[in-house]
């Protein structure tokens, strides 16, 4: 695994400590610590790490509070600590977005592979998300276009071929986006309207 950018959030600072040692001796970097989960929500808004690791029982604002926060601001994965497995706890967890978790004590046998299944699922979140929103626009693209061609065809009576080449000419011509173009082509009409 390449080096990570991680903060570490637990109340207790002898685990901050060994948990920083053990990262760091792995080649990573703790840029941040915190005490609690409200401090480490801010940390992680400012730093944006690659990974935060963090404890559910802390005062203040809990791990599963924070961790929630932060999936849903989509800034960082988030691997859990506690030191307990009870499945009440486990299924919080796991609605708050977490995408890894280790019952402590931690060990490296156990911490390295969480922490690549934790960012290696945010990557392939964060892919998905990007292609939906890519999808999206398309569809938006081509319910704008299908709508200024349909305006070129009734106006000049063109076949969907030529409105369509028409549109595309004068995207080319004005160094605009078709649908560019065509949301020009659709205001004007409903500014005649």
């Amino acid at each position: 695994m390449e080096s990570l950018r991680i903060i570490i959030a637990d109340n207790e600072s002898i685990i901050r400590m060994d948990l920083k040692e053990m990262l760091e001796e792995a080649g990573h970097i703790v840029i941040a610590e915190a005490p609690n989960g409200a401090k480490a929500v801010d940390l992680v808004r400012t730093h944006r790490p690659d990974l935060v690791i963090m404890d559910v029982q802390m005062p203040e604002m809990d791990g599963i509070t924070a961790a929630k926060i932060i999936s849903n601001e989509k800034i960082a994965p988030v691997l859990l600590l506690t030191a307990f497995s009870q499945k009440d706890i486990v299924e919080k967890a796991q609605d708050s977005g977490v995408l890894a978790y280790l019952v402590k004590p931690v060990k490296e046998a156990n911490l390295f592979p969480a922490m690549g299944i934790a960012v290696s699922r945010f990557q392939e979140f964060a892919e998905l998300e990007q292609e939906l929103e890519n999808v999206k626009s398309s569809l938006e693209t081509r319910k704008i276009l299908d709508r200024a061609k349909g305006i070129l065809m009734d106006a000049y009576s063109l076949s969907e071929t030529e409105a369509y080449r028409r549109i595309q000419q004068y995207s080319m011509s004005k160094r605009k986006s078709i649908k560019e173009v065509a949301e020009a082509i659709v205001g004007a009409a409903k500014k005649k309207n």
